[in-house]
């Protein structure tokens, strides 16, 4: 049975340990070591995770049962528009509803403060691309971030609308129906 809490500063230990579990394999074949060991200390040393709590991220940690499986931070970044700014899971917990479960509960907290779309970047090259588009998000646009060291991000912008119209529509993807 799948849960979720709210993260704090003291689970930045936890969210660490799942990241350097869960990180590297997502991305090995996608950039090269020297660039996920430059994100990895860039976004989620204890400072780095310290300073994205501090300026309004919200962190969440999901359970299967009593055992940690994965994680997500969300933030709102202008008026009603969320976005989704990290979501993985253990390789182990793929394909068993977990990060849908984990985006239903964001999608249920954030229509709580009358969001009207969700956001998230993805990795041009990441399959995880066709997971939300099978919950309904859809591409906005292409961008590639310069994110130092001579790296780049080169990512999909794609939202979720939660409007009236695309509310119904979207509710019965997260849930099933």
């Amino acid at each position: 049975m799948f849960s979720i809490r709210n993260a704090t500063t003291d689970d930045i230990a936890l969210i660490r340990e799942l990241s350097f579990k869960i990180w590297p394999q997502t991305y090995a074949a996608i950039i090269s070591k020297e660039q996920i060991d430059y994100m990895m200390k860039l976004m989620y040393s204890k400072t780095s995770l310290q300073k994205q709590m501090m300026q309004g991220s919200q962190f969440i940690i999901a359970y299967d049962n009593e055992e940690p499986v994965g994680f997500a931070a969300y933030q709102e970044t202008a008026p009603a528009v969320f976005k989704l700014l990290k979501i993985y899971v253990l390789l182990s917990q793929q394909g068993k509803g977990t990060g849908k479960f984990i985006i239903a509960h964001i999608v249920e907290k954030i229509k709580s403060k009358n969001a009207e779309a969700l956001q998230l970047q993805v990795n041009r090259n990441n399959n995880a691309r066709f997971f939300y588009e099978k919950l309904g998000f859809q591409i906005l646009k292409e961008i590639n971030l310069d994110i130092g060291n001579g790296f780049f991000m080169n990512d999909y912008v794609m939202q979720l609308s939660l409007g009236p119209e695309a509310k119904k529509k979207n509710f019965e993807k997260l849930n099933g129906e």
